[in-house]
């Protein structure tokens, strides 16, 4: 066995603010989540073989236990899955090797530094990275990226490794130069994830106060930012999607761009993540949602660009070809670095009303 505790894909268990267990004598657990599609029923096991398709950090989905083949979807779990027309590639995959580092590619600098979290009471980690070049005479847009249920602030560093994506992109002129941060979503004191990881969920709904009261500030404080909501961006992976979706979007006078890759049933009802679709429309400068065609977890996003579509707010809807794992997200991050804090691109050509 690779791992004798419960393993997790990189957040592939973002399943709510509010999910109940029991635990079976054979190491199984269920989990219910009364999601905005409705109840839906999860099954995991508590131990996994190793696998080929794990990355790094166990950051890949449980393989089923004998018998639950009917309870999994074609992206290991969640389902079943109804494709609509619209779900569907709105870009190109990348090239490979993007995050594969290059000699002739200046590098930028990755760091892990500390910080005083009045929201938890304690000392927390975040990783930072600075582009090529970073100077204190230029004031750099900030990227918020954040993980899943199963990882903490280095679980991106594992599969995406985004410090060499970005320079990459950067040295490519196909992004602008950032600081890029990753926080541990899990606000509270043993932030580590281990042991039962979803009886943290509540932790990643309180990350909200952390984020905006201490994380942000921590890092404006230290770095040479612009410090306005127009070059600030939130996006994250499954748990850190539905974060980033419910995060953003409740405050559009401090995040400009928003993403959610694959976001898990965290993700509150799309009638309460806009509200106000005139004001999102006006605010937002991007809106991205993503998810895999092979992703059990599909139903989210697909609900949620139902209701942007409904109301004619401009958003991206990108549905490639992977699950719920390590590709999609990283793949999905190298095209929503490119569209971030600039205009160059259009957006008749890559939104969605």
């Amino acid at each position: 066995m690779k791992n004798t505790g419960i393993t997790l894909l990189c957040g592939a268990f973002g399943f709510l603010a509010a999910v109940g267990h029991t635990a079976d004598l054979d190491g199984q657990r269920r989990a219910i989540s009364d999601t905005p599609r409705g109840v839906q029923k999860y099954r995991f096991t508590a131990a996994q073989a190793e696998s080929p398709t794990n990355t790094p950090g166990g950051s890949e989905a449980p393989s089923a236990a004998p018998g639950n083949q009917r309870r999994r979807g074609p992206g290991g779990f969640g389902g079943p899955i109804e494709l609509k027309p619209d779900d569907k590639p709105a870009f190109d995959d990348p090239p490979a090797g993007i995050d594969k580092q290059r000699a002739d590619v200046p590098r930028g600098k990755l760091e892990t530094i500390e910080y005083e979290s009045k929201t938890v009471g304690t000392t927390r980690k975040m990783q930072v990275y600075t582009p090529p070049g970073y100077s204190q005479a230029r004031k750099y847009p900030v990227l918020y990226l954040l993980h899943g249920i199963g990882g903490d602030e280095t679980e991106w560093q594992r599969f995406a490794t985004p410090d060499v994506l970005l320079d990459n992109l950067i040295a490519d002129r196909k992004a602008v130069p950032m600081i890029l941060v990753m926080p541990n979503g899990r606000a509270q004191k043993n932030d580590r994830a281990e042991g039962n990881v979803f009886a943290s969920a509540p932790a990643f709904a309180a990350f909200e106060r952390d984020l905006l009261d201490d994380v942000i500030p921590a890092i404006e404080s230290r770095y040479s930012v612009q410090a306005d909501r127009e070059h600030r961006s939130l996006a994250g992976l499954s748990m850190g999607g539905g974060q980033s979706l419910n995060f953003g979007l409740s405050h559009l006078d401090t995040f400009a761009w928003v993403g959610g890759f694959s976001s898990a049933p965290n993700t509150k009802p799309p009638e309460q993540l806009v509200p106000d679709p005139a004001a999102t429309t006006q605010k937002l400068k991007l809106l991205w949602l993503s998810c895999g065609n092979k992703d059990g977890l599909i139903r989210v996003s697909q609900g949620v660009h139902a209701y942007l579509k409904e109301k004619g707010v401009p958003h991206v809807w990108h549905v490639d070809g992977n699950g719920h794992d390590a590709a999609h997200w990283r793949n999905n991050l190298w095209l929503f670095a490119q569209r971030i804090f600039t205009d160059k691109t259009s957006r008749s050509s890559t939104v969605l009303r």
